[in-house]
């Protein structure tokens, strides 16, 4: 995962801090030094990491202690500012046509995610604003670039514009835009052609593109893990074009997440979204100030709500949550809850966004194989229709035969059982209002991820306990805030 590195090693410049009444001017000089070389690890522009310890270092050495913090904490804010500093200070939103259409542009080299990311931003303003976005096929070079489109374009019902790889770019911007405007499309998508490399002729048909469709925005898709070289490829179209914003994908991939922190420095163009899967919702809007939280290991609490929002069938929620109330939920919905949280993603990242849990000693040897859901489900798979709708039936001998069935150890079904049950008395409770015995419950029932995971590798004890407070909580509020939704109404 992109920053691990690099949060790993300004937590261990942080901690030399730790404890200390006063910073030094010595203890200032080395924690730096430390920054310093985490940044240019994570392959941050040598510019931006030079301007950025000196913004550090000016503000720590003239700031008075704030009251309520200690030196290291101190330190913390300071570098937690100047993160979301260089990263752009905040979100910036699309920019959007008075009157339809809306026109985006897409450019980038080959390899970055461009067209993938045309299909998932043009979802993502379906789903979100029911917009009505139509996909132009304006790359001819790429070998079936126009078929990967069309692709994308049917699995989430856009419609695509193509005139094949034997027509002008030009001619295509030109009657897919006409044809936009017959069918009264709120936005226009354009996939342009990548290239290997920035080179003459790519940066004209591009100008040329441009000059035809006059886009709204023209934002560059920019592949995170090629590091230093990724700022090197914003600013060489950015010298080109009239650049609006940039698009960074594969954020998910093996880097180390300098792109980020150099791209808007070097370009003065601000990230807009970040791409981080192969699912068509992997796209979410960049935000400076969450992706600082997260580099320093303090957690994104906004984005996984958001990610929950996102990813959990609303209407399917709410009768879940209504059934925790009722206690009348069962193995049918414990199965489906497990299909909901997959579908967010890898847990260990899921986990990283709860502060205190990116740097917690613990999650070091999380290694959570999906093989253990499979597991789960295999169990449940072997219940006849009425076990799981009355988890009560389930008596010795069952459990037996379920252990066979599921091809489990005996041990494993007695401990889901048990769990299950715990958890189902605890849901009940918070989505009743009754925050209050939770954590009273948690304590004494011995119940955490490990166990309930099968003890696959997973932290007990505190870690699973905030984990999982964590989203009964979230669950519980969800189900509030649907019944006065549902009030209103």
């Amino acid at each position: 995962m992109a920053f691990e590195n690099l949060t790993e090693r300004l937590s261990k410049a942080m901690k030399n801090l730790t404890g200390r009444g006063r910073v030094s001017e010595e203890d200032l000089r080395a924690t730096m030094r430390e920054i310093r070389l985490a940044l240019l690890e994570a392959d941050v522009n040598y510019d931006t990491v030079k301007k950025f310890v000196a913004n550090v270092r000016e503000k720590a050495s003239g700031a008075d202690i704030l009251e309520g913090l200690n030196p290291a904490q101190q330190v913390v804010k300071i570098v937690n500012d100047e993160l979301t500093k260089t990263m752009g200070e905040e979100a910036v939103p699309l920019n959007k046509s008075p009157k339809i259409p809306t026109i985006i542009m897409m450019a980038g080299l080959q390899g970055a995610g461009k067209t993938t990311t045309v299909a998932k931003l043009a979802y993502k303003l379906k789903k979100e604003e029911n917009a009505r976005p139509i996909l132009i096929a304006a790359d001819v070079y790429r070998p079936a670039a126009i078929d990967q489109l069309e692709i994308l374009g049917r699995d989430l019902e856009i419609p695509v514009f193509q005139l094949g790889t034997s027509v002008n770019p030009r001619d295509i911007v030109r009657q897919g835009l006409a044809k936009a405007a017959e069918n009264k499309n709120d936005y226009v998508f354009i996939d342009t052609a990548g290239r290997l490399q920035i080179d003459d002729v790519l940066m004209q048909e591009l100008k040329d593109v441009a000059d035809i469709a006059h886009p709204d925005e023209i934002l560059l898709t920019v592949d995170a893990m090629t590091g230093q070289n990724a700022a090197e490829t914003a600013k060489g179209f950015s010298a080109a074009l009239d650049l609006t914003g940039v698009v960074l994908t594969k954020l998910d991939g093996d880097t180390r997440g300098g792109a980020a922190l150099s791209i808007r420095d070097v370009t003065g163009k601000p990230i807009k979204f970040v791409g981080q899967g192969e699912k068509p919702t992997d796209l979410d809007v960049f935000y400076p100030d969450r992706m600082a939280s997260r580099i320093l290991g303090m957690g994104d609490v906004l984005t996984l709500i958001e990610k929950a929002q996102r990813d959990f069938d609303e209407e399917a929620q709410a009768k879940q949550l209504e059934k925790m109330r009722q206690n009348t939920f069962d193995f049918n919905d414990f199965v489906a809850q497990l299909k909901q949280v997959q579908s967010m993603g890898p847990m260990e990242d899921l986990l990283k966004m709860i502060p205190g849990m990116a740097n917690n000693p613990a999650l070091a040897n999380v290694n959570i194989d999906a093989k253990q859901f499979s597991h789960l489900e295999a169990i449940v798979s072997s219940m006849t229709p009425a076990e799981r709708e009355d988890p009560d039936l389930i008596n010795p001998s069952r459990r037996r035969r379920l252990a066979a069935g599921a091809g489990r150890p005996i041990v494993e079904v007695n401990r889901m059982i048990k769990q299950f049950d715990q958890m189902r008395k605890m849901m009940n409770q918070a989505t009743n209002g009754n925050f209050g015995g939770i954590d009273k419950m948690m304590g004494g029932s011995g119940m955490n991820m490990s166990s309930m995971m099968g003890g696959g590798g997973m932290p007990s004890g505190n870690f699973g306990q905030k984990v999982q407070n964590f989203a009964i909580k979230q669950a519980a509020r969800r189900l509030q805030k649907a019944k006065k939704k549902r009030g209103k109404k």
